[in-house]
């Protein structure tokens, strides 16, 4: 079992940038595949981005390609999400997740096991 907690949310002008942590709980780090997601209100929750336990694959929404990056480090039981030229649309509640089985692509919230509690990220235009 994996605790999750993210951090990094806050309020940004459009254009800008934040930096989501998700830091885990436990010593089985490295055999999850990480997940980020976010739901804005109102709207269903939305895969966003997924990199796989080595952490030498990613896998991003359209929306965001090219503007946010996930990495993790395995030793410090951290994941993250660099999120850059934020647009208002970005403005969601964002959610790390882990997921003990590889699905390739890992997009659908059912694929993860476990979840954290979410941080507010909010863009203003």
């Amino acid at each position: 079992q994996v605790q999750l907690v993210e951090s990094g949310g806050g309020l940004v002008q459009a254009g800008g940038s934040l930096r989501l942590s998700c830091a885990a709980s436990g010593r089985t780090f490295s055999s999850y595949v990480m997940g980020w997601f976010r739901q804005a209100p109102g709207k269903e929750r939305e895969f966003v981005a997924r990199i796989n336990r080595s952490g030498d694959s990613t896998y991003y929404v359209d929306s965001v390609k090219g503007r946010f990056t996930t990495s993790r480090d395995n030793a410090k039981n951290i994941c993250y999400l660099q999120m850059n030229s934020l647009k208002p649309e970005d403005t969601a509640v964002y959610y790390c997740a882990a997921a003990r089985t590889w699905y390739s692509v890992n997009r659908r919230a059912s694929e993860y096991d476990y979840w954290g509690q979410g941080t507010q990220v909010t863009v203003s235009s």
